[in-house]
This record gives C-alpha cells, sequence and structure tokens, in this order.
C-alpha cells in the first residue's frame, strides 16, 4: 500500500527545519513518500533582516515548496512543526491551519493520522503547551493524533523526555543528536500508523 505522509512547518532560524528534516527522514524509510513544505512567512522584511540567522534560513530554504491545502487532501497522515509562541502555535502555520476549513468540511482530514514537532528557546518555553494547542485543530477535524508517549522508552527519555511530540530546545546540541534520532523513529513509526489507518477510513467512509 502508498502511504503518503505530508510534512508541513513554519520555521524562523532553522530549528523546527531540521526536525521536519529527520522526521521526513523517518518517513521515508517506513517506505512511505513524503512531501516537506513549509507554510508561507508572515513577518515584515524589516523584522527578518534584523535578525541574520533568520534572513539567512530564509533565503537558505527558499527553494522548498510552500504548503497548500492540496497537500493535505493528497496526504494519509500530516506531521506539523511550529516554534513556539508564548505556548502557542506560531501564527504563520495557523494561518495556514485556518485555511482548511472547506476541506474539513468535505471530510478529507477525517481519520487521518497526525502529529506535531516543535522547538524553543528555553527548556520550559512553552513545548509541551504548543503541541497540545496544535492538537485542538486536529480534535476538530477528527484527525487521529499519534503522539510520542513513550513507544521506545530509552530513545524518547534521551530526547527529553517529551510524550506529546518531538521537541527540542534552541542551542542545546549535547541534546540534539537524541532529538533527531527520536524524530527519524517517530516519522517511520507515524508512517506506519497512518498506512494501519488507511484502510479503516475506506472502511468507515
Amino acid at each position: 500500500m502508498n502511504i503518503r505522509i505530508a510534512v508541513i512547518y513554519y520555521s524562523a532560524t532553522g530549528n523546527v527545519h531540521a526536525l521536519a528534516e529527520a522526521l521526513a527522514r523517518g518517513v521515508a524509510s517506513a517506505g512511505a513518500e513524503v512531501r516537506l513544505r513549509r507554510v508561507p512567512e508572515l513577518a515584515p522584511r524589516s523584522a527578518i533582516d534584523s535578525n541574520p540567522a533568520w534572513r539567512d534560513h530564509c533565503d537558505a530554504t527558499a527553494h522548498i515548496e510552500e504548503a497548500t491545502v492540496d497537500d493535505l487532501v493528497w496526504a494519509d497522515g500530516f506531521a506539523f512543526g511550529t516554534p513556539t509562541r508564548f505556548g502557542n502555535v506560531s501564527s504563520q502555520l495557523k494561518q495556514f491551519l485556518d485555511m482548511t476549513g472547506k476541506i474539513w468540511q468535505e471530510g478529507e482530514l477525517t481519520g487521518k493520522a497526525a502529529t506535531g514537532f516543535t522547538s524553543s528557546y528555553e527548556v520550559h518555553g512553552g513545548q509541551e503547551t504548543t503541541l497540545v494547542a496544535l492538537y485542538n485543530v486536529m480534535h476538530h477535524w477528527g484527525s487521529i493524533i499519534v503522539p510520542t508517549g513513550y513507544a521506545d522508552y530509552d530513545l524518547i527519555h534521551a530526547a527529553g523526555g517529551n510524550p506529546y511530540g518531538i521537541s527540542i530546545r534552541d542551542g542545546d546540541e549535547d541534546l540534539a543528536k537524541h532529538v533527531y534520532a527520536a524524530a527519524e523513529y517517530h516519522g517511520a513509526r507515524f508512517a506506519r500508523i497512518a498506512g494501519a489507518l488507511k484502510p479503516l477510513r475506506a472502511a468507515t467512509a
């Protein structure tokens, strides 16, 4: 069975982008087809230019296609990435999610697997509340949320022990290698779960 996963994210300076790439590698390792997509930037040029890391990342990832709602229709599962914004989803990703009303009403999102990943500047910078806030949208869609849990306790524990989704702290190089390993593991597991749900969606449509 051909499994299709959309990895859709917003990243300002690259932390969430790196997680998206790691998760996409995991998805591909499970034999699934993956689309890596970024959502459009909403911040004014002056704000981006004021932060060299932000400007550099925007330029370095300009080649990555922007996400559309058609990517969600295409996919059997979707992984969403966002930096924390005061313990909540970034406005860039939120705008994208707010554009899904039509396909939600048409039932295109019901029964599909969904998961999230995030990054913050501080250890307690709102990672868990950001993921829970993100999942509120998936509840309305009728999607099946697939958290990291502790499916592989040692791996998730080494990555910081977040059971809600993959998360990383900015600049924590010692932890990063464990987080990327957990992201690849979760991507593969997520793809397999999305594949298991696919025939069930057809049977209950």
